[in-house]
């Protein structure tokens, strides 16, 4: 198996953080037949315990192998009777392959590292893969795309399970971001788009501490010391978007925040983002998320934010 992918599985749920404030888990590794597991690096990694603690388990977690190995049948019994339950499963990269074999995946959406999304959709075309995200989610069966989209997938689940908060702790902890950008519904995440200098940082710093205000390309190239023209062209070149999508992607993220964390109506949460009205909140939620502020609240927010809702 894959030693990144495994350890970022152990990381999101096997450490204790409950001195800051964070969830503690129940947190087993398990082998069909325990003992050394060789590693895709050449070591080996020992494990102790057989599958008996994947009985009654809530989250069944494969980290990525060598795609193509022979699956242990047992371990397909694990991931079959998990999805039947109605248990969360995770598949991190190549683990994907897995829970297809499994045949969970069939009539499902999926995703793995985009260097195997045509085999595993050439192996098992009753799944539909989807190479361009990082996560998929569909009905508690949870496919990550390769490396570190492991860490989204896991950190989607213990934010439906427990709350933003608990998976802003781990993240924190972690040194990652809490949740990468959006792409279709809430449950489907595309690849974030990174700064590939340090150029825009100041600007950018200074664009989320005023998101209430109307922000404008001049102001902004103003601050800048750029011409608009300029600004708005290295701008797109360097974070790979425009300043006004951007600017938009990081309302929307902060009325997400605001609608899991706070009571506060749309109408207030439109004046803090700077989207100004609650039609326009509206408007985003179901141009990029695919989903209502309502909705959204109901499902991700906490229970005296629903309550308030």
């Amino acid at each position: 198996m894959s030693p990144f992918e495994f350890g970022v599985i152990c990381e999101v749920f096997g450490i204790d953080r409950s001195e800051h404030g964070g969830p503690v888990f129940d947190f087993h590794v398990t082998a069909a037949e325990p003992g050394p597991i060789r590693t895709k690096l050449g070591f080996d990694i020992l494990v102790h315990e057989d599958l008996s603690a994947a009985a009654d388990a809530d989250l069944i977690a494969i980290p990525a192998y060598e795609a193509g190995a022979p699956i242990h049948p047992e371990i397909l019994r694990v991931v079959r009777d998990a999805e039947a339950r109605g248990a969360w499963v995770l598949s991190v990269c190549s683990g994907a392959f897995v829970l297809a074999e499994a045949g969970i995946l069939n009539g499902r959406r999926s995703t793995t590292h985009w260097m195997y999304a045509a085999d595993l959709a050439r192996a098992y075309p009753e799944t539909d893969v989807d190479p361009d995200v990082l996560f998929v989610e569909d009905c508690r069966v949870v496919t990550g795309a390769g490396t570190a989209a492991g860490i989204d997938a896991a950190l989607h689940i213990v934010r439906k399970e427990l709350g933003a908060a608990a998976a802003n702790i781990i993240a924190r902890r972690m040194v990652v971001a809490p949740q990468r950008d959006g792409g279709q519904s809430q449950f489907i995440t595309s690849p974030v788009v990174e700064s590939r200098s340090d150029s825009f940082a100041v600007v950018t710093e200074w664009m989320m501490q005023n998101l209430d205000r109307e922000l404008t390309v001049e102001q902004l190239a103003r601050k800048s010391l750029m011409s608009p023209r300029t600004f708005a062209r290295r701008f797109r070149a360097d974070l790979g978007t425009t300043p006004t999508a951007w600017l938009n992607r990081q309302r929307l993220l902060r009325a997400q925040q605001l609608l899991e964390e706070t009571e506060w109506s749309l109408e207030a949460i439109a004046g803090d983002t700077g989207f100004g009205a609650a039609a326009v909140i509206r408007h985003h939620f179901l141009k990029v998320l695919q989903t209502t502020p309502t909705a959204y609240r109901r499902t991700f927010g906490s229970r005296s934010a629903r309550a308030g809702n």
